[in-house]
C-alpha cells in the first residue's frame, strides 16, 4: 500500500516579478520572492535560490535526524550550498549542479554509528532525492577537524 501526502501553496503577484507565497498551513508565514535585476528588484529570494535552500535544508535535517537516531547529541550543524546555472541547448538557464557542504561540530569518530549514518542520511532526504533525476547534486560533509567524512557526486 502506498502512502500519499499532498500539500499546496498559493502564489500571488505583488508587483512585476515579486510574488507572495502563501502556504496551506496557516502557521507558516507567507514568503516574499522576487527575481534579481534586470527582471525584478531582487527584494527576495528567487526560485533558483529557494531550490538550493530546499536541497541544503533537507540534507541538513536528514543528517541531524540520523545523528540523533543513533543517540548522538551534535552541536550546531552549518551548511553551505552553491548552485550553478548554465544555458541548455535551447539557450535557457537551468540549474545544472548543486554542491552542498555540511560542517559537523565534532570529529566523526566522536559520533556513534558515524559510518552507517553517513552512508544512509541522503537516501532519506525527500527534496534531494526528488531533484537528483534532473539535477546533479553533490553533497559533502566535513567534521570539526575539516576532514571530509562523506561525499557523493552527481547521480542526475
Amino acid at each position: 500500500m502506498s502512502e500519499t501526502e499532498e500539500f499546496s501553496i498559493t502564489l500571488t503577484q505583488e508587483s512585476d516579478y515579486a510574488f507572495r507565497i502563501a502556504f496551506d498551513d496557516p502557521g507558516i508565514p507567507a514568503l516574499h520572492t522576487d527575481e534579481p535585476a534586470p527582471l525584478g528588484g531582487g527584494s527576495g529570494p528567487n526560485p533558483s535560490r529557494l531550490l538550493l535552500a530546499a536541497v541544503a535544508n533537507c540534507l541538513s535535517a536528514s543528517l541531524l535526524f540520523a545523528l540523533r537516531k543513533y543517540k548522538n547529541t551534535p552541536g550546531t550543524i552549518v551548511t553551505h550550498a552553491r548552485a550553478q546555472l548554465e544555458r541548455n541547448d535551447e539557450r535557457r538557464l537551468r540549474v545544472t549542479r548543486i554542491e552542498v557542504s555540511i560542517d559537523l561540530p565534532d570529529a566523526a569518530g566522536d559520533y556513534t554509528q558515524a559510518e552507517r549514518l553517513l552512508q544512509q542520511f541522503e537516501n532519506f532526504c525527500v527534496v534531494t532525492e526528488s531533484v537528483r533525476s534532473g539535477i546533479d547534486v553533490d553533497v559533502s560533509v566535513r567534521d570539526a577537524t575539516g576532514a571530509v567524512v562523506h561525499h557523493s557526486a552527481g547521480r542526475g
